[in-house]
Parts: structure tokens; C-alpha cells; sequence
């Protein structure tokens, strides 16, 4: 088993201990993709007009979209090349069985 890992980050001027079995640099990376994201909620001025705990649910749903977009992407990415590679083994078969035909019109 991985050996645990505390990290100390600052996420929306707060400093936090994170642990978890994931390197201190991936819980860092963490941190600063929560800061980026609360950074462009708050560049947008009507943002800060909406109460704490609704500016909250809008980082969670924004959030939740990002990795939901990715989870969506990346299994497209995979079913692509899943077809990948069955063409590729369509087309190994293929060879073969044009090599097959080769051999059998030289004998």
C-alpha cells in the first residue's frame, strides 16, 4: 500500500492539510486548479452579488462540469481507439490472408 501523504496548500487565501495517497505535487496541482476556478468565478463582478453559499453550489457545479466533460471525453478518446485497434487487426488479418493467396499463386 502507498504510504500516505500530508500537504500543506492555500486554497482561496486559506492554508489546508490535505493528505492522501497521492504525491504532495498531484495534492498541490489540486489546490491550484481550485484557486484558478474560484479566480474566474470572481473576476466575474456579478458573482460576488450572490450570497456565500450559493457562490459555493456555482464552484461545485462548475467543477462537477469540468470533470464530467473530461470522464465524457476520455471515454470517447477510448472508444476510439478501440476502433483503432480493431481495424488494425482487420487489416493484420487481412495481410495474412493476402499472403496466404501470395504463397498459394507462386506454388
Amino acid at each position: 500500500m502507498a504510504q500516505k501523504t500530508d500537504a500543506q496548500v492555500t486554497i482561496g487565501g486559506r492554508t489546508y492539510t490535505l493528505s492522501g495517497y497521492e504525491s504532495e505535487e498531484y495534492l498541490q496541482e489540486i489546490a491550484a486548479y481550485l484557486n484558478s476556478k474560484i479566480e474566474q468565478m470572481q473576476a466575474d463582478r456579478d458573482f460576488q452579488k450572490i450570497p456565500l453559499e450559493m457562490r459555493n453550489v456555482l464552484l461545485q457545479l462548475n467543477i462537477s462540469d469540468d470533470c464530467h466533460k473530461a470522464r465524457r471525453e476520455a471515454e470517447k478518446q477510448a472508444a476510439l481507439a478501440q476502433e483503432r485497434m480493431q481495424e488494425i487487426a482487420d487489416l493484420k488479418h487481412e495481410i495474412v490472408a493476402l499472403q496466404m493467396k501470395m504463397e498459394a499463386m507462386q506454388n
